[in-house]
């Protein structure tokens, strides 16, 4: 077999996703691969323990064996693909989104923004939308001073406040922005 950094690319994309023994000159290293970098031929290795996920880059050029031990199951694939993702968007399901969605409307709207929906897009005063998963940083607009004080009232948004609270037609005071 030839070297692991001379495999083509398509080799080493079926090695993703699968628990492996790599092998250098005075090491052997196991985890779960999560890419290979095409340049070099590194090989980034996740392993999970009970106090989270380690990551371990093994070198392109030091690799000299991989071998597949085990493929990921459905779990494990969603726990390497979520590995890296910031926390707000690990598995928000479509039930999530629009609770989510529907929260940031009735919020919007208690506090006296013009909001719409269109489609899954939040669209705000029709200079700003709000796409999934509807954080702040989910904002997108032209107009600086709009999109800075309508990412402050969504940061405001309290958490554990269910959608049954946030109707318009209670305490419509406007939060300070």
């Amino acid at each position: 077999m030839a070297p692991w950094r001379l495999l083509p690319p398509s080799e080493w994309q079926k090695h993703v996703h699968h628990f492996v023994s790599v092998t250098t000159q005075q090491h052997q290293h196991h985890g779960w691969i999560h890419t290979v970098d095409p340049v070099s031929a590194s090989v980034v290795l996740l392993s999970f323990g009970g106090d989270g996920c380690s990551v371990r880059v093994v070198m392109g050029d030091a690799v000299q064996q991989v071998v597949l031990l085990q493929e990921a199951d459905q779990e494990t694939e969603e726990r390497l693909h979520a590995t890296f993702l910031p926390d707000d968007q690990i598995c928000v399901g479509d039930a999530e989104l629009s609770s989510r969605r529907r929260r940031l409307l009735l919020w919007l709207e208690r506090n006296r923004v013009p909001v719409k929906e269109e489609g899954s897009v939040l669209r705000v005063a029709n200079v700003l939308t709000v796409d999934a998963p509807y954080a702040a940083q989910d904002c997108s607009s032209s107009n600086e001073i709009i999109l800075s004080r309508v990412q402050r009232l969504m940061e405001l948004l309290p958490n554990d406040m269910p959608s049954s609270c946030l109707t318009p037609s209670q305490d419509t005071t406007p939060l300070p922005v």
